[in-house]
């Protein structure tokens, strides 16, 4: 493991606590139809897997109809939202310090539309930074497909097995299996009493950024 030249972050849940603008989006969209609020914590692990899947888990009882359109509403209000409560979770300053000061690159593979990733991206200060930012419309296919991962590899300049990709769900770690990467589960992240990490295809499994860096002190710098 201790040939890890770069590292490649999923955004939602990995990188970044965006449940909050997520779900205060969702509930723009359902105030409006007098469909009542949901909390960030009773939806929090659903942020991780799209925006339909967040409608879905926050009003299961709705047809499919009446789910995309609230989806839609949804789109539209985080597009105002996207953001504002959005940021990095703890230790990752400390952790992306560490690697600008070793020079190892880092970047962004999500499944998110480029129209919301640049703007979050901005927000978190982190435009500069990264060295690549992959978003789900940069290639024909997202996550679990190999074609983005493999875009970034390139974007960084690193072979697949080179690089680190860390992510809370189970179709990065698919992606990071079938481009050939390093995959690390982040247990900090997103994750439902129904997700068992322990059956993904990740090589590494990290319950805090904090055990994170300490994993590079100790093994990769």
């Amino acid at each position: 493991m201790n040939s890890i030249k770069a590292v490649l972050f999923d955004l939602d849940g990995t990188l970044a606590d965006t449940a909050p603008d997520l779900i205060h989006a969702l509930n723009l969209s359902l105030q409006e139809r007098g469909i009542e609020s949901k909390s960030v914590d009773e939806l929090r692990y659903s942020a991780s897997h799209g925006s339909l899947a967040l409608v879905k888990a926050g009003v299961p009882h709705l047809d499919e109809a009446s789910q995309f359109e609230i989806q839609q509403s949804l789109l539209a209000y985080y597009k105002l939202v996207n953001g504002e409560k959005a940021k990095l979770f703890q230790g990752f300053e400390a952790f992306l310090t560490l690697l600008d000061s070793h020079n190892i690159p880092f970047g962004i593979v999500t499944n998110k539309q480029a129209k919301f990733t640049r703007p979050l991206v901005c927000a978190l200060g982190l435009t500069k930074r990264a060295k690549t930012v992959i978003s789900g419309d940069s290639t024909q296919y997202p996550k679990p497909h190999t074609a983005p991962m493999l875009l970034a590899a390139q974007q960084i300049d690193c072979l697949p097995e080179q690089i680190l990709y860390l992510g809370d769900a189970e179709r990065d770690l698919v992606a990071a299996e079938k481009a050939g990467m390093i995959g690390g589960t982040a247990l900090w992240g997103y994750l439902s009493e129904s997700d068992t990490p322990s059956q993904w295809p990740s090589q590494l499994e990290f319950e805090s950024v904090p055990a994170l860096q300490q994993y590079f002190l100790n093994t990769v710098l």
